[in-house]
């Protein structure tokens, strides 16, 4: 590897990981991401795709390529009833939500200031203050890396669940997400049933969209640090999903445990709590710290490497483990030297 020129994927990266890749490329049109992954994957050479970088772990040098996917575009159309729009992968997620407001397109207002790009959000089903992507995708197309061809999957198509999709599992090192529709109704219902939103379902005079974007802007400002300063991926930890049984356990020890009933009568805990309750804020492993602020985010106090991340990851979800018997998940994909890798082997 010393041999090696390498690239740095350091401002890449919203952790602020120092970290290398072999060859790094931008893609600021179609043509050039399916050339430039088509040729990788005919290679066999690895392929780690970027979009804002949100959502990663870097733990070792990348030994293939990293493409920056820089594609941009958003057409719409309309119905009687919805918009219709058509948004290329490398848009900026809230870019995307200040433009359906700027021209009176509410709907994905709940999901402002949720870092990284459109191409990236399916993938994770992205989610926030009571909405999920699912509920507004249309369709997504993508590159079949196998096949060379160019597809697209219906919304109902993508198996979206919680923080999950097809393009995590049955997809998973085969789809480039090209672009992502998605379905606005004209006829918008502010959905106020979360967290600080409740305040505003509380008042006589309607709400606008507006109001419920800067409500969620000014909430996640003040628990999420800004990775310009302070480098981190947003929440590190899914929130786990645990039986009514369960959850009533718990409750008959910790009266004041968060969770939220499902739709299918699953509880849905709040990781955050469960570290919080169990003092875990501001633990470290070298220069990786759990927020003071927000328990749910790992910060790089300065200088902290992917492995600093993992092993205090691998040490909070001991602890909840031990104190709960809940077992909490990471958000972020971890990358080592070929490609993504689960928490335990990194």
């Amino acid at each position: 590897m010393d041999s090696k020129t390498t690239h740095s994927l350091t401002q890449f990266n919203t952790l602020g990981i120092k970290a290398d890749c072999l060859r790094l490329v931008r893609a600021r049109q179609e043509a050039e991401l399916v050339a430039i992954c088509l040729q990788a994957f005919k290679q066999q050479e690895p392929i780690l795709l970027i979009g804002g970088g949100s959502n990663i772990v870097l733990t070792e040098t990348f030994e293939g390529t990293a493409v920056l996917v820089e594609t941009k575009g958003i057409e719409v159309t309309q119905g009687e009833q919805c918009y219709y729009l058509k948004v290329e992968a490398g848009e900026v997620w809230h870019d995307l939500i200040n433009f359906c407001l700027d021209n009176e397109m509410p709907g994905l207002e709940n999901l402002a200031l949720i870092p990284g790009s459109v191409g990236a959000a399916p993938i994770q089903n992205i989610g926030a203050y009571g909405a999920e992507l699912a509920q507004f995708c249309d369709w997504v197309e993508y590159l079949d890396l196998v096949s060379g061809e160019i597809k697209r999957l219906k919304g109902g198509d993508c198996e979206f669940a919680y923080r999950e999709s097809i393009f995590k599992n049955a997809l998973k090192h085969r789809a480039v997400i090209l672009r992502v529709g998605f379905v606005l109704p004209k006829a918008w219902q502010p959905n106020l049933s979360y967290g600080p939103l409740q305040e505003l379902s509380e008042r006589s005079q309607g709400v606008t969209p507006r109001e419920v974007f800067d409500c969620i802007c000014e909430t996640r400002m003040a628990k999420l640090p800004d990775p310009a300063v302070l480098g981190n991926v947003g929440s590190f930890f899914k929130n786990p999903v645990v039986s009514q049984q369960t959850f009533d356990a718990l409750k008959r020890q910790y009266s004041d445990i968060v969770g939220y009933t499902l739709d299918d009568s699953k509880i849905k805990l709040a990781a955050g709590w469960l570290i919080d309750r169990a003092g875990l804020k501001g633990l470290s492993v070298g220069n990786a710290s759990i927020h003071l602020k927000q328990a749910l985010v790992i910060v790089n106090k300065g200088g902290c490497s992917g492995q600093d991340v993992c092993d205090l990851a691998r040490l909070v979800i001991d602890r909840i483990f031990e104190q709960f018997g809940v077992r909490l998940e990471v958000e972020p994909r971890i990358i080592g030297a070929t490609g993504q890798k689960e928490l335990a082997d990194a």
